[in-house]
């Protein structure tokens, strides 16, 4: 992107912290799980993880939605979704519940431009995907998704924030084995969510 087509630069600059903040509340959704099933004894279980997963698939679905952008919302593969929507004849319905609700309001993938459609956008771009696939699978279209950068210094600030790679915690790395843990929490996996099994 040109930067000579940016938003004039006072005006982004005043739009960075709001931007850092809504950064910070989408990185926090595991901390928050987390912090919320402490006092249940540790690790969710697979069941419990999964249906997680399936109510934010509904909730992206429900604000119009389409399965690759709500998959990006909920944080999980969307080979993964469409697994879920083969085996699991309750969700499948659930998920066309759930998309009829947003036609019914005049929401549907492609359609009006809505939050959610952005927030989609910085999910994607700051896993690495490229400006056109983010607007692709936010169902924007790359052009409109440009014009609209042009024209709001938010958005330029979320998207810079977003693209910017992520500080390093802890600053010098200290392999999982050597950190302290606190009690009842386990160490991060390779970015992986650890769930507990249910027995057979």
């Amino acid at each position: 992107m040109s930067e000579s087509r940016r938003p004039d630069a006072d005006l982004v600059g005043k739009a960075v912290p709001q931007a850092e903040r809504v950064l910070a509340w989408l990185a926090a959704r595991d901390e928050v799980e987390e912090a919320c099933r402490d006092p249940l004894g540790g690790l969710p279980s697979a069941r419990d993880d999964r249906m997680a997963r399936m109510a934010d698939i509904l909730q992206a679905t429900a604000q119009g939605l389409g399965p690759r952008a709500a998959a990006v919302w909920a944080g999980v593969p969307e080979q993964l979704v469409q697994q879920w929507l083969d085996h699991d004849k309750d969700f499948a319905l659930a998920v066309r519940a759930a998309s009829k609700l947003a036609a019914a309001h005049g929401l549907e993938p492609g359609g009006t431009k809505t939050p959610a459609m952005i927030r989609v956008v910085i999910l994607a771009l700051r896993k690495g995907c490229s400006w056109t696939d983010a607007a692709e699978i936010a169902g924007i279209g790359s052009s409109k998704l440009r014009r609209m950068w042009r024209s709001s210094p938010v958005l330029v600030a979320l998207v810079d924030a977003a693209r910017r790679p992520r500080p390093r915690t802890p600053r010098t790395y200290v392999p999982p084995f050597y950190r302290p843990r606190r009690p009842g929490h386990a160490a991060p996996a390779n970015g992986y969510r650890l769930v507990r099994r249910e027995d057979p």
